[in-house]
């Protein structure tokens, strides 16, 4: 789920109205970013049926996910400085093409291993697609209310492409079977990359930055290892030599980026923005509450459907009440940051997504199919609600020249925050399942311990981070819609 800042328009004014063609490129870039946040979420629900089809155990079914997460939040960075060095609608165009070629492989996938390298193409595409597209949209409308509006129905698209993936995935794998859901975001991206070339023009910055190389490379690498080793945990425990030498080289990797970006004349992230109070608890709490929902959707996937055995489109049903507050939330957002203020509304937010993730541990093995329906909605509430003061937070206080790199953490946040989350939990979950089951218990009960395990450690965490937050950016300025 993702969120641009919400629409800054003064007080009393009405925001422009956008030309045939302006509308026509708008169109064309929010479509591209609402397919790849669809494609985070639309294979969510038909995990189950999919690892039958294909063979593949439980422990191994997040790898369909994390698979294409882990190359679009590892390369997120390192595409975006690509593009402003070789041409922004020339990289959002290749990204395009990558991400439905890598599509149609993914719904011919014949195994286990041709579909997560299908997958794996995608989440590739998609890290081209994402900061090109947000250059692009960006450089297109001027600073101001236009911009202004085209980053807010960017950003509610995107929201609503995660909503509408978990419902589509429960509908098309019940109808047509798991293939459908892949095969639809290949006909959307030839759709889009058909229209693209006509309506986009080349943008570069007006200085061609160099390439921070060893801090693309750091980042990049370190992000990848920490990712494989929590993937891989979630099958083998934290324990087996592979886990602990990827994670700790991770580690040893963003320590050197760090390093890196101190001392390079043009870094790719910028330290002294992330010293800001806003800049640096606002992308933590965003880069969180993402991790932390996502990997909430993920759990109830299994819950609903390997422990009650509901059908795939009675799940997508329960995501799609979801997506329907979802989107009331996004709307209601701003008015609930102009009241209460941005960092208010931030740590509210959190509380909110933290005190219904708890109540989830109220799932049984017999029932809980409400009680997933009522928990989720409302805690996607203040989910949204999280996500959109984070932008506005994130992006305070900065000058104009400032902004694009802000969007640019804030994009990253997101992205990387649905990477880390999943793999993280479910290593925990799995390592609770295995114990239970030698201790004899059920499949049910097993699972359900191994998800109640990770729902209890993912409130902790998002209420430990709602904490941190509201004592980090106490006497910040962070100004609300403006």
């Amino acid at each position: 789920m993702a969120i641009d800042s919400p629409v800054r328009a003064e007080p009393g004014t009405t925001p422009p109205s956008l030309s045939p063609r302006a509308k026509l490129i708008l169109l064309v870039l929010c479509a591209a970013q609402f397919i790849v946040a669809l494609d985070f979420s639309i294979l969510n629900v038909a995990l189950p049926v999919l690892g039958r089809d294909l063979g593949m155990g439980q422990a191994d079914l997040q790898w369909a996910v994390t698979a294409f997460a882990l190359p679009s939040g590892g390369f997120l960075l390192f595409f975006g400085r690509i593009a402003d060095l070789y041409g922004r609608r020339r990289l959002f165009l290749t990204g395009l093409a990558l991400f439905t070629v890598a599509s149609v492989l993914a719904t011919l996938a014949w195994n286990p291993a041709s579909l997560l390298a299908g997958r794996a193409l995608q989440g590739l595409g998609a890290a081209v697609i994402v900061p090109t597209g947000m250059s692009l949209l960006t450089t297109t409308f001027a600073e101001g209310p236009a911009r202004d509006r085209a980053l807010g129905i960017s950003g509610t698209l995107m929201s609503l492409g995660y909503t509408v993936g978990m419902v589509l995935g429960g509908v098309m794998t019940d109808s047509l079977g798991w293939r459908s859901t892949m095969g639809l975001l290949a006909v959307a991206g030839a759709g889009v990359l058909l229209a693209a070339p006509r309506l986009l023009t080349e943008s570069r910055p007006a200085h061609r930055p160099r390439l921070d190389v060893p801090g693309a490379v750091t980042v990049t690498g370190g992000l990848l290892a920490v990712i494989y080793a929590l993937s891989t945990a979630a099958q083998r425990g934290f324990g087996g030599a592979d886990v602990v030498v990827t994670l700790v080289a991770g580690a040893v990797l963003l320590v050197a980026f760090v390093v890196v970006e101190s001392r390079a004349a043009e870094p790719l992230v910028s330290l002294p923005m992330l010293r800001r109070r806003t800049v640096a608890w606002g992308n933590l709490a965003g880069l969180m509450t993402f991790a932390m929902m996502s990997t909430v959707i993920f759990l109830l996937t299994l819950y609903l459907q390997e422990v009650l055995e509901l059908s795939a489109f009675r799940t997508g049903l329960v995501f799609g009440v979801q997506g329907a507050l979802a989107a009331v939330a996004g709307m209601t957002a701003p008015r609930v940051i102009a009241r209460l203020g941005a960092t208010r509304t931030l740590v509210t937010g959190l509380v909110v997504q933290a005190v219904f993730t708890a109540a989830l541990l109220g799932l049984g093995v017999s029932s809980g199919a409400w009680l997933a329906l009522a928990a989720v909605s409302l805690g996607c509430v203040g989910h949204l609600w999280a996500i959109v003061a984070y932008g506005v937070t994130a992006t305070s206080g900065l000058s104009d020249a400032e902004q694009g790199l802000a969007t640019g953490l804030v994009t990253s946040s997101q992205q990387i925050g649905m990477t880390i989350g999943i793999p993280l939990l479910s290593a925990l979950a799995s390592a609770q399942v295995a114990d239970l089951r030698e201790d004899g218990s059920s499949f049910a009960s097993a699972t359900l311990g191994g998800i109640k395990l990770a729902l209890g450690t993912d409130a902790a965490v998002v209420t430990v981070v709602a904490v941190l937050t509201a004592v980090g950016l106490r006497g910040a300025r962070a100004r609300a819609a403006r």
